[in-house]
């Protein structure tokens, strides 16, 4: 499978954006998904992650209330809403995807990734 990310940008604090990743191949139901991001120096962090069905999601603590994970199997794509959006949350954002069931929430669980998406918040 491979993915697209898009929806990055500029915003200011307390503003919000929605990351898409699109996906082409066949069975976009079959692939477990996740968003990640990277921050300059720092290591690869998972934000999110949901199942094939849409039906079970994970969030970093750090983020729960404020980003939400959802996908379209009938459009083959992965969405993140970022709201609230803090200045500590700029990064590149990457979409990733494996054929697994269940959440996968490890890097190294993936084995599909996307080119990632910048998001820069201003304070």
């Amino acid at each position: 499978v491979q993915l697209q990310a898009s929806g990055g940008g500029l915003v200011q604090a307390g503003g919000s954006l929605r990351l898409s990743c699109a996906a082409s191949g066949r069975a976009f139901n079959n692939y477990a998904m996740g968003w990640f991001r990277q921050a300059p120096g720092k290591e690869r962090d998972i934000v999110a992650a949901i199942t094939r069905s849409g039906g079970g999601t994970y969030y970093s603590e750090s983020l729960k209330g404020r980003f939400t994970i959802s996908r379209d199997n009938a459009k083959n794509t992965l969405y993140l809403q970022m709201n609230t959006l803090k200045p500590e949350d700029t990064a590149v954002y990457y979409c990733a995807a494996v054929n697994a069931f269940g959440l996968v929430t490890r890097t190294g669980g993936y084995n599909y990734w996307g080119q990632g998406t910048q998001v820069t918040v201003s304070s």
